[in-house]
């Protein structure tokens, strides 16, 4: 149902029509001017949902699924720009990956995840979203993630979380395979041989460790 209300003298005049209200000027003037009510629709109903059901989800723990969402949002951009990359470089997928490749880029994949996890050299990088907590392995450091600000909690658990980061690695190294194979089998042998070298000090200090025992 509607209201009209008018002024004499080429005034202002009102047309009320539900949740709107249009006010002109003049006789045959344009819209000036229109007003709406409070938002009380869709939108309020699907964030007020979404809140509660992080609460039930969450409970008492600081699970910001926001700042994962947008995490997630990040890696979906970067696997799409990604593939814009390699069709305007004309990149052709191959059917398959020859076994020593996938088994190169998997032993790089693991150790790079690792260093950029819990290597003290690179803890200036995980410094804003951790606090140091001690050592938990030869040259690793265990580290607590900040809770506050969501977003800094959301990338704080991605960098302290070397399951979570040899995501991000396996993509760069496969599609390096793609686009640029030989630059990517050399980053990844230099990973894997830092690898091996890991395994044998272990052993060594292992064997030393015996040694003095005895």
């Amino acid at each position: 149902m509607a209201s009209t209300g008018s002024a004499t003298g080429g005034g202002r005049r009102g047309v009320s029509r539900g949740m709107f209200h249009l006010v002109t000027v003049g006789d045959g003037g344009q819209a000036s001017d229109m007003m709406r009510a409070p938002k009380t629709g869709v939108l309020a109903r699907l964030t007020n949902t979404a809140r509660q059901e992080q609460s039930e989800y969450a409970g008492n723990e600081p699970r910001p699924l926001r700042s994962y969402l947008a995490t997630l949002s990040a890696y979906g951009g970067l696997c799409a720009a990604l593939g814009l990359i390699g069709r305007v470089s004309g990149a052709v997928l191959p059917e398959r990956f020859a076994v020593s490749d996938l088994v190169l880029v998997t032993i790089a994949t693991h150790k790079l995840s690792r260093i950029l996890t819990k290597d003290p050299v690179t803890s200036p990088l995980r410094a804003p979203f951790t606090r140091f907590r001690g050592t938990a392995g030869p040259a690793e450091l265990a580290e607590e993630v900040r809770e506050h600000p969501p977003a800094r909690h959301s990338v704080g658990e991605l960098l302290t979380c070397p399951f979570c980061t040899a995501q991000w690695m396996a993509t760069g190294f496969v599609f390096g395979l793609v686009v640029a194979p030989r630059p990517t089998r050399l980053a990844a042998s230099v990973f894997t041989v830092v690898t091996g070298s890991d395994l044998l000090q272990l052993v060594y200090a292992n064997a030393q460790q015996r040694a003095t025992r005895g």
